[in-house]
């Protein structure tokens, strides 16, 4: 629920806090685990089981949800999750949000402008983040070498 409310702008992360915070501490440790993926930026359930998983990885830290430009400062995209480090992205791509033509058009655009900017993309199902942890894991961890293993586009961080 509390990424639900996120997500759809009904609240901030911070402001969840602030209510916990004012509840106290009794009954509150479930809840403020939860949070803590919205915390660190994360806007949906997937994404929140993602930022479970890179955090286990053992992977560098990163950034959910910024957005990212080229050298000219062309809009490229705004990743679920994106390695500054190595340029590399992960999009937890759900078939509820890109299976229309609209949103299929708008997967298949950002694709390509990921590709053009020389970037590394992973696209995971959210379902497999549950389902096939472990391999979804090994996905990431080749994604990742492969994305380090080229020299580092010129890409901006807009944090």
């Amino acid at each position: 629920m509390m990424a639900e409310s996120v997500q759809r702008r009904f609240c901030t992360a911070e402001m969840l806090t602030h209510e916990l915070d004012q509840a106290g501490r009794t009954g509150t440790a479930l809840p403020r685990r939860a949070l803590a993926p919205l915390l660190a930026g994360a806007r949906s359930v997937a994404e929140a089981d993602a930022w479970r998983l890179w955090r286990r990885s053992g992977l560098p830290p990163g950034h959910w949800n910024v957005p990212i430009f080229d050298a000219d400062g062309n809009y490229i995209a705004t990743p679920d999750f994106w390695c500054d480090a190595c340029a590399f992205a992960w999009e937890i791509d759900s078939y509820r949000h890109h299976a229309d033509l609209t949103g299929h058009r708008a997967t298949v655009a950002r694709n390509a402008r990921y590709v053009a900017a020389g970037i590394v993309v992973l696209q995971t199902l959210p379902s497999r983040l549950r389902a096939e942890p472990a391999q979804v894991e090994r996905e990431l961890l080749a994604a990742f070498r492969t994305a380090q293993a080229r020299p580092r586009p010129n890409i901006k961080l807009v944090a």
